[in-house]
């Protein structure tokens, strides 16, 4: 089933998950998904490894999710890939049976400035494969605070709006802890005429460090009640981690209030506390 079908008749609910180095990694995963699927979620997606390594793991797992009659998007990246790759990796995709993608330009490989591949920029892999993969529901990804290398805010929605126009049938945003901000984003992209759906990524907070990292990574601001529980309990990481799934909580109340077309989940890998949080939210089944 493509997911815009989905997205059509409800607000969705998703999880991330990232390809295990190892079999025993492996195992793990297939464990926290098993755990996961209590919350009956439309779709799983699954990424490339760092710098767009793990393809033949990311097909693994990816295959395995489809065995277990879940509905998975894997993450297709430019890194590394000619065109000749990218269609091979395409038409797997498709013998699989797989119908959804999420079509990215891919974090660069540590000490690179380049994608090393035939396309630099997910616009233009979209308009590669759009046209030959009619069958295929392709996905992109936005930063509603703006991507760490765009110029502005403008220019990096308008490559959004390129996305659109070469073939996303719907968005995924990268995390967001500052509802106002994103609420801003939809404004200018509405305005810009990007109309399709639009899937809010959060990133459950558990801890300081993980927690800046991602948000200096991706170049998101940390709202000031954040901030506030960040220094309050620096030096307790257990109530640190309690203040934090309190305001993941909160966060995705506020981001279902917004009205917002799907719910997206940076699992981490990780379902004990993930499970706790969206017990804590009201969403079971």
């Amino acid at each position: 089933m493509k997911i815009t079908e989905l997205l059509k008749k409800k607000m969705t609910l998703s999880f991330e998950v990232f390809p295990p180095k190892d079999a025993v990694s492996m195992d793990r995963v297939l464990d926290s998904l098993s755990h996961l699927y209590q919350f009956k979620p439309d779709f799983i997606s699954c990424t490339y490894g760092a710098g767009g390594s793990g393809a033949v793991r990311n097909i693994d797992l990816c295959n395995v999710i489809q065995k277990s009659k879940n509905l998975v998007m894997p993450h297709f990246t430019c890194i590394d890939s000619s065109k000749e790759q990218i269609l091979s990796l395409a038409s797997k995709y498709v013998d699989m049976g797989i119908e959804n993608v999420l079509a990215l330009r891919g974090d660069f490989p540590a000490g690179r400035d380049n994608t090393g591949g035939d396309f630099s920029h997910a616009d233009e892999l979209l308009g590669f494969l759009s046209p030959q993969f009619p069958q295929l529901c392709f996905a992109a990804a936005a930063y509603p605070e703006k991507h760490i290398l765009a110029p502005s805010i403008e220019a990096d929605i308008n490559h959004l709006r390129s996305k659109q126009d070469k073939g996303a049938q719907f968005i995924m945003s990268q995390l967001c802890y500052d509802v106002s901000a994103y609420d801003r984003f939809m404004e200018r992209i509405h305005k810009t005429g990007i109309t399709i759906p639009l899937v809010a990524g959060i990133m459950p907070v558990f801890a300081v460090e993980p927690t800046m990292r991602m948000t200096l990574f991706n170049g998101c601001s940390i709202p000031a009640e954040l901030a506030a529980i960040m220094g309050k309990y620096q030096n307790d990481p257990e109530s640190f981690t309690k203040a934090g799934m309190d305001y993941t909580v909160d966060l995705i109340h506020r981001f279902i209030s917004q009205g917002i077309n799907g719910l997206h989940l940076y699992s981490m890998n990780k379902w004990k506390k993930l499970t706790q949080i969206l017990k804590a939210a009201g969403i079971s089944n």
